[in-house]
């Protein structure tokens, strides 16, 4: 659920009237903050706690405790005394005090070699207005430490310094890699320009601050909401019911893109695979395919209406010169169809080709230069946030879902909730992640999973993959590629079903 501060608040007074301990809830988040540390540090090396006096710092010092047990190294950053803080904060410390150290500047202090952790317990969702000068200090601090010894900032429900309920951020606002979000998604980490702050949102469940009321228009991709998405496998199925997926894609040049769709679709579980080319790219692109790819030549792209394809891809690699034909089958496939690339660009320049009823089934896949050339069709929308556009991209269309890529995919499909991706990292800022995710569209959709949840699960599933690479290859994000993140979406799967955050 998708809530404003108040009503996190209103949850948490309900929950305390019912007799839970703000104590109780505070161990809770503590261990499940820990657990997200867990799964974004390969090892453990220095933690650097940056304690205000409140709450939040006991949840950051709850999960010290749990990670000093993993080897972690205790260091602390404090804004005030210790008997300035909350009761409950003071205790934590009071009993952590012999494992962690208290130093005066984390940007000058010699950590031994290894990681470097940030852990933000500044402040929580009931700050307001600008940041105290010491607490100001204090997240200026940790983003010098996270641009000039590259540390890991973790905040934990929002990031000091943001608002939460508009996104807005305050001078010197945290700069975090990963938000650990407690209990429920406060709306201002969504808001257009709050991800440079939040990084990847990691959601820590609350059992007794689970009903919250929120917004019921709009969701955050977590294993909780995709699992129920995601189809169970009978015992006695074929390959021909795990879906057979069509690709145009690919010509001179620009082969590498039809190669990474084709391997998105095979790893999201597609039973078939057939990539449709024009007679003189075949010999260039055939022996490149994995092997188990049809490579398969045409005279004319529009034999494709003739052929059993549950879903298809258009547009990664084409190129425009057979745009009449391409534009044609965009006219007239009856399948799901993933429109990506350069069929977007075509459908920018004939926008007449999209369906008038809006109920023919296409997925659109826009980054945000895509979408900025399809808006020129509809100059109205200029200057729309992020979720209204792509909302109203879709209104009165009931077939047409269109996913805006970006730091934070947005996914919108009339009549449903608009969906926000939560996983992924900056290194996937590189070519060809785009072609990977719109094969695992298909795939997904090849299985008789709805384009607007076909969407959802791939954009979570190439998150999950690219950040997959970094802690298992040892690599660090920006040598991440996207077939990288092709081969790792298996475990990716994995994640969802076991309900990995």
């Amino acid at each position: 659920m998708i809530v404003t501060c108040r009503q996190m608040q209103q949850c948490e007074e309900a929950a305390f009237a019912r007799g839970v301990s703000a104590a109780a809830l505070m161990d809770e988040a503590g261990r499940g903050i820990a657990n997200v540390v867990r799964q974004f540090a390969a090892q453990p090396g220095s933690l650097v706690l940056f304690l205000g006096k409140g709450n939040n710092a006991g949840d950051a010092l709850v999960a010290a405790r749990e990670l000093v047990m993993d080897g972690w190294k205790l260091h602390a950053r404090l804004c005030c005394g210790p008997e300035a803080m909350k009761e409950l904060p003071r205790r934590h410390l009071a009993t952590l005090r012999s494992h962690v150290r208290i130093i005066d500047d984390a940007t000058t202090f010699d950590f031994e070699p290894g990681p470097i952790m940030s852990l933000d317990g500044l402040l929580g969702i009931g700050a307001q207005g600008p940041m105290k000068p010491e607490l100001q200090a204090l997240a200026r601090e940790m983003n010098t430490l996270r641009t000039q010894k590259h540390a890991l900032t973790i905040a934990m429900d929002i990031p000091s310094g943001l608002d939460g309920d508009h996104g807005d951020a305050s001078e010197d606002a945290v700069e975090a890699d990963v938000t650990a979000v407690v209990a429920q998604i406060k709306a201002g980490l969504l808001e257009d320009g709050a991800d440079h702050f939040v990084g990847r949102i990691a959601l820590v469940p609350l059992r007794e601050l689970s009903n919250a009321e929120g917004d019921a228009h709009a969701e955050a991709l977590t294993p909780v909401l995709l699992r129920a998405w995601l189809p169970r496998r009978a015992h006695d199925m074929h390959k021909g019911e795990a879906g057979r997926v069509g690709i145009i894609a690919g010509s001179p040049g620009f082969l590498g893109a039809a190669e990474l769709a084709c391997r998105g679709a095979l790893r999201a579980g597609a039973g078939l695979v057939t990539l449709l080319v024009k007679e003189d790219v075949y010999p260039l692109i055939a022996s490149r395919m994995p092997v188990e790819v049809m490579v398969k030549a045409v005279d004319d792209y529009r034999d494709v209406l003739d052929m059993k394809f549950d879903a298809l891809v258009i547009g990664p690699g084409l190129g425009f010169d057979h745009e009449k034909e391409v534009l044609e089958v965009l006219r007239q496939a009856k399948m799901p169809t993933i429109v990506d690339a350069d069929a977007l660009t075509m459908l920018a320049q004939h926008p007449d080709v999209l369906d008038k009823t809006g109920k023919l089934p296409r997925l659109m896949t826009p980054h945000p230069g895509e979408l900025d050339r399809l808006l020129r069709n509809f100059p109205g929308w200029h200057g729309m946030d992020r979720r209204k556009v792509v909302e109203a991209l879709t209104e009165n269309a009931p077939g047409r879902t269109l996913l805006l890529k970006g730091a934070r995919t947005v996914i919108a499909t009339h009549g449903q909730p608009t969906l926000f991706n939560t996983t992924g990292h900056p290194g996937m800022a590189s070519g060809g992640m785009g072609d990977v995710l719109s094969g695992v569209c298909a795939a997904l959709a090849a299985q008789r999973v709805p384009l607007h949840q076909s969407a959802g699960l791939a954009a979570w599933l190439c998150g999950r993959a690219a950040e997959r690479v970094v802690v298992e290859e040892i690599m660090a994000q920006e040598a991440v590629c996207a077939v990288d993140v092709a081969a790792h979406l298996g475990g990716a799967l994995l994640d969802l079903k076991q309900g990995r955050f």
